[in-house]
């Protein structure tokens, strides 16, 4: 029994990831059929519906796009985590000297992608052209 232990770590892992990637199709479908809700309602009863009110509910939702300030945040995060996890490599270079790389790239990488969350922030911030181009006057 004691080699099935890190077999049930991943068993767990597997299990969590898969009751919350379902949990949230749930969510998402019980969302939509409330929203559907008042329409089913004013059938049954026989009421006369407005076009544009059934179009406004059948229509699919519109996604916002990623909010440049959440990409920021998480990258002023990240990077200042990434300085940590350096400065701990240098701490740690005294006491033991053969950890000093391994740690030292780790916290590069984690520079790396607080810098590429930052680049990311910048990048949604732009306005979008279209694909016919800006507005000619």
């Amino acid at each position: 029994m004691k080699e099935f232990g890190p077999f049930s770590v991943a068993i767990a892992f597997w299990i969590f990831v898969t009751v919350a990637a379902v949990s949230g199709i749930w969510a998402d479908y019980k969302k939509r059929q409330a929203a559907l809700e008042p329409l089913r309602a004013a059938i049954e009863r026989g009421q006369q519906l407005d076009p544009a009110l059934i179009e406004r509910l059948m229509a699919p939702e519109r996604d916002a796009g990623i909010n440049p300030l959440y990409l920021r945040i998480g990258g002023i995060v990240t990077l200042a985590a990434g300085v940590g996890v350096v400065v701990l490599a240098f701490l740690l270079n005294q006491v033991y000297p053969a950890s000093f790389y391994p740690v030292l790239g780790g916290g590069a990488v984690t520079v790396c992608v607080g810098a590429g969350l930052l680049i990311a922030a910048r990048a949604a911030e732009q306005p979008r052209v279209t694909v016919a181009g800006p507005d000619k006057r």
